[in-house]
C-alpha cells in the first residue's frame, strides 16, 4: 500500500514539473528603436527555420511595448529570436538568443 502511495505521489510531481516547463512564454517586448518593428520571429534554439511571425498583423512603434505570449508547446527555454524593421528605416535585421522562462522583458535598441 505504501509503495503504490509513493509512486502516485511521484507520478503526480513528474506530470506537475513536465506542465509547469510547457507552460506559455510571457514577456514585454520594447521598442526603444527609432523605427517601426514589423516582424518577429522565435524557434527554439537548434531549429533550423523560422517559426511564424509572432506579430502577425501587428507592429511595434517606437516607444511602444506588448505582451509577447509563445504558446508552442514545447518544454524549452532558449529560443533564437529575429527582427525585422520597417523597409527604409535605416536598420538592419536582428538576431539575438535569450532564456525566455526566465525573461521578463526584452528591449531591442538601434
Amino acid at each position: 500500500m505504501k509503495t503504490k502511495l509513493v509512486l502516485t505521489a511521484l507520478i503526480l510531481f513528474a506530470a506537475t514539473t513536465f506542465e509547469a516547463r510547457a507552460e506559455d512564454l510571457v514577456f514585454k517586448l520594447k521598442n526603444n528603436t527609432s523605427a517601426v518593428l514589423t516582424n518577429f520571429y522565435t524557434s527554439p534554439v537548434g531549429v533550423n527555420e523560422w517559426e511564424d511571425d509572432v506579430f502577425g498583423r501587428q507592429v511595434l512603434n517606437p516607444g511602444e511595448n506588448m505582451e509577447i505570449t509563445i504558446a508552442d508547446g514545447r518544454d524549452v527555454c532558449k529560443y533564437d529570436m529575429r527582427f525585422e524593421f520597417e523597409e527604409d528605416s535605416g536598420l538592419d535585421t536582428t538576431e539575438d538568443t535569450q532564456d525566455l522562462c526566465e525573461l521578463g522583458e526584452y528591449t531591442i535598441h538601434e
